[in-house]
């Protein structure tokens, strides 16, 4: 096992440390207070759609049980704690007044983590898109990036005063791509190619986001994306060049608009983004930071011809893989490798990094008596804060590390058959007992803060 105080692992100095959740993953109570229905709340009724057929009830039951969870974060010793906000429970059908409910709800959180000295960061949209601006036309629609202005405007006026650090959206990249390309998460939809509007909308609407909290007082905005190394697996023309196009739609056409204000060359894919006059300014307004989520690296091969996309991922040869299974695999110096490329690539246009999400799930009872061994957790969470570490050796500047995910909760579509947390969940009870990985990172946490104290 992986010991927090043994250094056979670097560890940055002067490293911010966090845990994060999301909103419809955590909070239960879907219909408690008037909160609206989300694209997800149709998607996991929608029979067939998660594995296990379940609906993120009770789950961890976050909305009723919160001052729980900011026990956990403090006994964690964490600077911040990034959490999300549900757009409908403050707008329950995504349009009109704020819900006094919802708000409330919210500020009691952030007040809570205010007195136990804890930084709250959160998340505007992590995929709770309201299911009546979905009907829209959702992010294929631009008006959808000017009611997100007004939720904004909302949740900046109720929360302002407090929070001054903030996500725009999460992961893009996996609405976008998951969502609306493939339909393997909400809304389902399979567009192929014809999804990337959605792209322009939400770094949109990320853009104007980030103007409107920075009018009501925050002092550090960013968008987090999901990203990956991504390798050829083999040498061959047809598979570099599979490898460079996935590069390009899951990596730079997210990061580019964003940090060059200009969308990488997207002619080869016949596609053409639809950027009205003053976007481009409005989506690389300079940010804090940059968030980058990471998991796994991916490798790509070609596609057989005559397949609808260019390319396919294959297992990475020669390395384990997490509970997701063999997409999934463990190569922890595929993040130093993207961490250091980004700083080449983007130079003096790339803020400080901050890592929004890094963690694993591995097979685990759904019930226990006593902490969990989770032994194969820290040793990925060691290499990776580790493979971090590296990277700032070589000159990235990365100001914080965030560890996926607090608590056990409902993974999307995989519903309850992943568990991420370094707390585990009953499902059915919503009883929390942290598991071996929550005292390694305590005790991490606590050795970095003693050494930097004493340099």
């Amino acid at each position: 096992m992986a010991d927090a105080t043994d250094r056979t692992f670097p560890v940055p100095a002067g490293l911010r440390w966090s845990a994060a959740t999301a909103a419809f993953q955590i909070e239960g109570a879907r219909g408690a207070d008037g909160r609206g229905r989300s694209i997800w709340d149709d998607f996991v009724d929608t029979a067939g759609r998660v594995r296990d057929g379940s609906s993120a009830e009770p789950g961890p039951d976050s909305y009723r049980r919160s001052a729980e969870d900011i026990a956990l974060l403090q006994g964690l010793g964490v600077d911040r704690y990034r959490f999300s906000i549900s757009w409908v429970r403050v707008q329950p059908d995504g349009t009109g007044p704020g819900a006094a409910a919802g708000l409330s709800y919210y500020e009691r959180l952030v007040d809570g983590l205010l007195d136990a000295g804890i930084v709250p960061f959160p998340t505007l949209y992590h995929w709770h898109l309201p299911s009546a601006l979905e009907a829209g036309g959702g992010w294929l629609a631009r008006d959808t990036a000017l009611r997100f202005a007004e939720y904004t405007e909302i949740v900046g006026a109720a929360l302002g005063d407090r929070v001054k650090n903030w996500y725009t959206i999460n992961e893009p990249v996996s609405t976008s791509l998951q969502g609306y390309a493939v339909g393997e998460l909400a809304p389902g939809r399979q567009l192929l190619f014809d999804s990337l509007p959605t792209v322009h909308h939400q770094l949109l609407a990320h853009g104007r986001a980030a103007e409107i909290l920075r009018g009501y007082g925050a002092t550090a905005v960013g968008i987090v994306n999901n990203h990956t190394w991504v390798q050829p697996a083999t040498d061959s023309v047809a598979d570099q060049t599979a490898a460079h196009v996935y590069d390009l739609i899951h990596n730079r056409l997210f990061a580019d608009p964003v940090l060059t204000g200009t969308y990488p060359d997207l002619a080869p894919l016949g596609v053409e983004m639809p950027v009205h006059a003053g976007d481009m300014e409005l989506i690389s307004a300079s940010s804090e930071f940059y968030g980058v989520n990471f998991y796994n690296p991916t490798t790509v091969a070609a596609a057989p011809e005559g397949a609808q996309v260019p390319f396919v991922q294959v297992p990475t040869r020669g390395v384990a893989h997490t509970g997701f299974g063999e997409l999934w695999g463990i190569q922890p110096h595929a993040l130093t490798a993207f961490l250091t490329d980004a700083a080449r690539r983007y130079g003096d246009r790339l803020p400080p990094i901050v890592i929004g999400e890094n963690g694993a799930s591995f097979p685990e009872p759904d019930e226990v008596s006593g902490p969990l061994g989770d032994t194969r957790r820290i040793e990925y969470l060691a290499s990776h804060i580790g493979a971090v570490a590296d990277a700032v050796a070589q000159g990235v500047r990365v100001d914080e590390y965030t560890v996926w995910s607090l608590l056990d909760n409902f993974e999307w579509a995989d519903g309850f058959t992943q568990r991420f947390g370094l707390v585990h969940v009953d499902h059915q009870t919503s009883k929390r007992t942290p598991k071996a990985s929550y005292e390694w990172y305590r005790a991490l946490i606590a050795e970095a803060k003693s050494a930097e104290a004493r340099s």
